[in-house]
């Protein structure tokens, strides 16, 4: 017993040894450089979780996005001052073009419309007006002729008693009037609004869509509305994009990328096959053209302000995944043409796309290997090779770090200021554009009342999770808006710690505690499983301090620590989950579609809560749809206050965030005429310091800048 005892005091002091020999074991940064120069050319970088798969339409985690961004480009991204740039599309034109039908009820016929449009854009007594504004914008009109079409469609039938209605078809005729196309210089949402200035009030509202409809038969009178704002809605916002593409682009493969590759993304994000999470972000569009080898048009069928930006995300071969080339991969393997899809293709784990790094290896939780395209449009990184080495445990990486094993660190809370002011390092910090969290399945009974969410937030001490666990590295969030913006409304005031508040509102949903001093409700306890991640020391304490918390006031909270695939692919993606401590990283568009639309609910999909909320998406729509931005706060802060109040996500803090790394890496530009010259490497606004990483390069000494740097 004496020596069990001994062998637990020692048992701290033993494994403290092992990681000194394994840290002195690894060679330092000198070492490497001056035994095996070649290590001066890779920048290898580690992470707590493997990727699931390589595709950027099919990707949801954070992990197959780093790599998903070295491999492949998309048509445009942010340059470092937030403002757009062309990378695979080398210059753009947005416009639109916007249709509304002649209202006869109203009295003028198309050509007299026609005229008065034009009248009206040549008299300077609409200068200065919102109606002038809109006047000018309108670079061309034309008038449609009236078409008759007909039209077969698949409609619920009449429900009999407690029977699942049958699908019919149902046979309508369209008899369209006139209709007035109006080709604009740019995006104009008050466009209907301002004419019916010059055409008349409700001018639109008022357009008679079901008198041009017949239902050819009896008994579905009642769905005229719904059929006449489908097939002649009496306005329509169509915005344009036209991308003009960079010529001599080649995959890694060798290929040209043109315009086909870019219509065949767009088809395989919008193929529900594919289950890509990326399908409402392309919803709005309502076709796309190939206007050439390399232009491609983009129609959209209603407004959608986020449209421009969706177009980063990372394009694919075309040539690799047709229908044609996976038919040959399912034949190869045995299998059946018509049930293999893009997700069983071994592309997702063997890429090929455009950007400055192409795939060579992938050794499951172990690593992945990138070696550098040479023929990158750009010009060639510096660095030969990427590694990204799969380290759970962050203590691991910390010391290979101190070793040179790998090249940079995400510092931990608690050794910020001692990493911050050492001499060795270059460090770089800001507030992270995200927040972490605990999610509440709502489609569980338990979670169902906000009142019972509110309590569970009111029950943990957030501020002493900053704190003790953050080291005070992290700020309190109350919604799913980037902090920095004007999205985030920072009149919200945070859940306050009370846990006998907590217990109140239980009590008012039905929860009181028996004699044991256990909450229960009609007989049953109040229990459930909260998970998280492995290899994230930060949740691991979170998790503990949240069912502390619970305990206290009655709750049977159970814990488990999952590996991150498992993790994502048996609970997250399927909604396999009681609560779950999760965190979000974002990007500066507010469209919050994805995570909290009601439409987003279902499995491989990212509003894996379950959260509903009819007003909520009304705000969702509105927000995307909204291109004045002082409209678009609005309607963000709106909604960030019924999020706020519902309670889907105790909301606990945005982190700031540390990166470390060796001073000897710098941003070496080589001049035309073959000068040299290197700088430090400084962040971007958004604190993106790695913006200029394909200029970054090791030195085998420390730099010596000139003055003014």
């Amino acid at each position: 017993m004496m020596l069990v005892k001994r062998i637990l005091i020692l048992l701290p002091v033993l494994i403290f040894v092992l990681l000194l020999q394994s840290f002195f074991w690894v060679p330092t940064y000198d070492e490497q450089a001056k035994g095996n120069p070649e290590r001066l050319e890779e920048f290898i970088a580690a992470s707590i979780g493997d990727a699931r798969i390589l595709n950027p339409i099919l990707h949801a985690d954070a992990s197959s996005g780093t790599i998903v961004d070295k491999v492949f480009e998309g048509l445009i991204d942010r340059d470092e001052e937030l403002r757009f740039r062309g990378r695979l599309a080398e210059s753009w034109d947005i416009y639109e073009e916007a249709y509304f039908y002649v209202n006869d009820v109203m009295g003028p016929v198309a050509g007299q419309i026609e005229k008065l449009i034009m009248d009206a854009k040549g008299q300077s007594s609409y200068n200065g007006s919102s109606l002038g504004e809109s006047l000018q914008n309108i670079k061309a009109i034309e008038v449609l002729p009236a078409e008759t079409q007909a039209e077969e469609l698949q409609v619920s039938g009449p429900a009999v008693e407690d029977l699942k209605p049958e699908q019919i078809t149902l046979n309508i005729s369209i008899r369209s009037p006139e209709r007035i196309k109006l080709t604009l210089g740019r995006v104009d949402q008050e466009l209907f609004e301002n004419l019916e200035e010059l055409l008349g009030k409700e001018y639109f509202s008022s357009f008679p869509a079901e008198k041009y409809i017949d239902i050819v038969q009896s008994g579905h009178s009642g769905r005229m509305a719904e059929l006449a704002q489908k097939y002649l809605p009496s306005v329509e916002h169509n915005p344009v994009i036209i991308f003009n593409l960079r010529k001599g682009v080649k995959f890694h493969d060798g290929e040209e990328f043109d315009s086909g590759d870019v219509r065949f993304t767009f088809e395989s994000v919008m193929d529900v096959a594919n289950l890509s999470p990326r399908m409402s972000d392309f919803e709005p569009v309502k076709r796309l053209e190939e206007a050439g080898r390399y232009k491609v048009r983009v129609i959209y069928k209603r407004l959608y302000s986020p449209a421009f930006g969706t177009w980063g995300m990372g394009i694919l071969p075309e040539h690799l995944l047709n229908k044609e080339a996976l038919e040959k991969e399912a034949m190869a393997k045995g299998e059946e043409p018509g049930k293999f899809g893009l997700r069983d293709s071994d592309f997702n784990r063997k890429p090929v796309g455009t950007g400055p790094f192409a795939f060579r290896e992938w050794k499951s939780d172990q690593y992945i290997m990138l070696d550098r395209h040479d023929d990158y449009w750009e010009g060639a990184a510096n660095y030969k090779n990427y590694t990204y080495r799969v380290v759970p445990d962050l203590l691991t990486q910390e010391m290979e770090f101190y070793g040179g094993a790998i090249d940079s660190y995400g510092v931990q809370p608690h050794q910020v200021e001692r990493l911050g002011n050492d001499d060795a390092y270059q460090s770089f910090s800001g507030l992270s554009f995200g927040y972490t969290y605990i999610g509440y399945n709502m489609r569980r009974e338990m979670f169902s009342d906000k009142r019972v969410r509110k309590a569970l937030g009111m029950a943990i001490d957030v501020d002493k999770i900053i704190k003790y666990v953050m080291y005070n590295e992290a700020e309190r969030i109350t919604g799913p808006f980037v902090k920095q913006t004007d999205y985030y409304d920072a009149s919200i005031v945070p859940l306050p710690y009370d846990p006998e508040g907590a217990l109140k509102l239980l009590a008012e949903a039905g929860w009181k505690r028996n004699g044991d001093g256990r909450l229960e409700k009609e007989g049953k306890p109040f229990a459930f499983t909260l998970i998280t991640n492995g290899g994230n020391d930060l949740r691991k304490s979170i998790l503990a301090i949240a069912q502390d918390a619970w305990k206290k006031i009655g709750i049977d909270v159970k814990t488990d620590i999952v590996e991150w695939t498992v993790f994502l692919g048996k609970h997250v993606n399927t909604g396999n989950f009681d609560a779950l401590i999760l965190g979000w990283s974002m990007g500066i568009d507010p469209d919050l579609y994805q995570i909290w639309h009601s439409s987003q609910t279902n499995p491989q999909q990212l509003n894996f809560v379950g959260f509903e909320n009819a007003e909520a998406d009304d705000l969702i729509v509105k927000i995307r749809q909204e291109y004045d931005y002082d409209r678009q706060v609005q309607y963000c802060n709106k909604l960030h206050n019924i999020i706020a109040d519902e309670q889907p996500y105790t909301f606990l803090y945005v982190g700031k965030w540390t990166a470390v790394l060796d001073k000897k890496i710098v941003i070496l530009d080589r001049m035309p005429s073959g000068e040299e010259k290197i700088a430090k490497i400084e962040p971007t606004r958004t604190g993106n310091y790695s913006f200029y990483f394909n200029k970054w390069v090791k030195l085998s000494d420390n730099p010596v800048f000139d003055m003014e740097q």
